[in-house]
């Protein structure tokens, strides 16, 4: 059994981008297939960006973030800041403001959960 939160903070602009964020896909996924494995997927900082291009069923990875999309949350400040709030409100993605607007990283440290970042 394990803990994972998966944090994707790539942003939109490069094939690098790009690159991380499918690695943090992949590696959510392989927790959330993992029976007894516990995941937190959460795009912070520009990361918040890749929820409007993910909901696009034609996107080539769209079907990758569907399969950990129920484990997926967003930095309520972020996506404000990266102008993405109105496209993360009309998908439902559920906002994290633990910690002065942000995902409270220190609470899932407390919770026994190993931190990855893409």
């Amino acid at each position: 059994m394990a803990n994972a939160a998966v944090v994707i903070l790539a942003g939109t602009e490069s094939h690098a981008d790009l690159g991380r964020l499918v690695n943090g896909l992949e590696a959510a996924k392989e927790f959330a297939e993992t029976e007894g494995d516990e995941l937190e997927l959460i795009f912070d900082g520009a990361g918040t960006q890749w929820i409007p291009e993910l909901e696009d069923e034609d996107h080539s990875y769209h079907e990758l973030y569907r399969a950990v999309r129920d484990e997926t949350s967003v930095c309520d400040y972020c996506v404000g800041a990266f102008d993405v709030d109105d496209a993360v409100e009309d998908a439902g993605v559920p906002t994290l403001d633990d910690h002065e607007g942000h995902p409270s990283v220190r609470s899932l440290v407390d919770d026994d959960y190993e931190i990855i970042t893409f």
